[in-house]
């Protein structure tokens, strides 16, 4: 790069922007932890609000005087767009603002977090990962059958020999220093990889917005317009971040496939040689709730193509589209650039109060009041009671659940309570039990009994016998 393109980055790149920014630590410490380190989609106002008070009053603990504005200044601050590091927009069919991350603060997030000294670094692992890129893009592209029987032919020497070895007992195995490397190189690509949804996101909706200003800006006939819809879809489709993109997305929605993954990082999660991360364990159901944002990015395109074929009164409403179209290309216009106006508007009259229209004082006779009451006889108040009370935040609970559990799947709450232990007692539990609703679902089998122990508040240990119990998310 040179000298005109790094200043340029520096004076629009969001990312550069957000790491040379007051209050950096702290968006990269609350949106990092929320949006990349949980891997949350769009969040409500309100609960993103509740999370940075949460986060703020934390901070604030250590340091009173730190960030002193109220957390609603923070979020809208940050989703300016002259910042561009939230995302601020209402979905379909939800009357309550939302918010997400960019790609920026994916950006700001992994440079930072790659400046922490590590105590291994592998590299042996990354050159035999480099050294099968190599083959799969020679061999995968080689036209010769000869050549590719022959290079077959090797691979099925090779296997051939690993089991001979095997069955006399001469198998070569990793040691945990080959392990630590791959499971390293492992982690780092599959954190990167969420970082590649969160952009590849953001590359299709900007085809997607592009196609909404089309239509918003159109004044032809509706037939060509048609024809630039679809061809806006089938662009993205064929693309190559498209085409890849689906790719991956039909792997995750291959039952075969998603067992194979879900016992792969099971068993390697269970070797303690690997130090594995707990967070790991489900990083395959983080892809795929990151896979599913990003589709539903492109379904958008879809239904606004749906809504437009279903339009039967062009003709009959033509008149108020023009005056909606017209509304709407003014805004395109004055999006990036809004002018500085500022309306007045006049008052219909002036208030007129005539010195005659006040009435006379008259004065009015003392009134004696006895305002002093005997002090009455106060009990010792018992405050024992107030203080041993347990607020359950099913809030958290379900927050735990979609850590665990990803759409459309079923785990025993016997999982989720080993992953996120009890705290609260058996009052925790049945909080898990109320959760049933629109989005989890929870079944309880009457013919199956299951037991689970756990230590009360008090620290003792307990044990609790309940029906066999799973929990679903639609």
């Amino acid at each position: 790069m040179d000298l005109d393109t790094i200043v340029s980055l520096r004076d629009l790149s969001p990312a550069w922007k957000l790491l040379r920014a007051d209050n950096a630590p702290l968006i990269l410490s609350f949106l990092g932890k929320h949006f990349i380190e949980d891997n949350q989609g769009a969040t409500p106002a309100s609960v993103l609000i509740d999370a940075l008070d949460d986060h703020l009053y934390t901070v604030r603990l250590s340091d009173p005087d730190a960030y002193a504005r109220e957390p609603r200044a923070y979020l809208d601050d940050w989703a300016d767009p002259a910042r561009g590091w939230l995302r601020k927009f209402y979905p379909v069919d939800a009357d309550e603002v939302h918010y997400d991350a960019t790609p920026a603060v994916e950006k700001a997030y992994r440079w930072v977090e790659s400046l922490q000294q590590r105590s291994f670094v592998g590299t042996e692992s990354r050159l035999h990962t480099l050294l099968e890129l190599l083959r799969q893009i020679v061999h995968g592209s080689e036209t010769d059958p000869d050549a590719r029987i022959a290079e077959l032919q090797r691979r099925r020497d090779e296997i051939d020999l690993e089991i001979e070895a095997v069955l006399e007992g001469r198998a070569e195995l990793l040691d945990e220093t080959a392990l630590r490397d791959r499971y390293q190189h492992f982690s780092s690509n599959a954190r990167e990889l969420i970082s590649d949804f969160r952009e590849v996101e953001e590359n299709f909706r900007s085809l997607d917005r592009s196609a909404r200003e089309q239509i918003a800006g159109w004044d032809g006939s509706k037939g060509e317009l048609l024809d630039a819809l679809v061809a806006s879809r089938t662009d993205i489709s064929s693309s190559d971040q498209g085409r890849s993109f689906q790719a991956f997305y039909d792997f995750l929605l291959s039952e075969t496939q998603q067992t194979d993954l879900a016992n792969l990082v099971a068993a390697v999660q269970a070797m303690p040689a690997v130090m594995a991360d707990k967070r790991l364990r489900y990083i395959h159901h983080d892809w795929a709730d990151a896979a599913e944002r990003t589709q539903q990015t492109v379904r958008n395109l879809s239904e606004q193509l749906r809504r437009f074929l279903e339009d039967k009164a062009w003709i009959e409403n033509r008149r108020v589209l023009d005056l909606v179209r017209t509304v709407e290309q003014a805004a395109l216009r004055v999006r990036s650039n809004p002018p500085d106006l500022f309306l007045t508007i006049d008052l219909p009259g002036l208030p007129i109060n005539l010195p005659f229209e006040r009435p006379l004082h008259s004065s009015q006779p003392p009134a004696r009041v006895d305002s002093l009451i005997a002090p009455a006889e106060v009990e010792p108040a018992d405050y024992e009671a107030l203080f041993s009370q347990r607020f359950i935040d099913t809030a958290a609970l379900a927050s735990n659940i979609r850590a665990v559990v990803p759409p459309r799947s079923r785990v025993d709450l016997a999982e989720i309570l080993t992953l996120f232990p009890v705290e609260d007692g058996v009052a925790e539990i049945l909080g898990y039990l109320s959760l049933s609703g629109e989005e989890i679902d929870v079944e309880m089998d009457d013919d199956q009994e299951m037991t689970m122990d756990y230590k009360d508040p008090a620290g003792t240990m307990r044990r609790v016998r309940l029906p066999h119990t799973t929990v679903a998310r639609k």
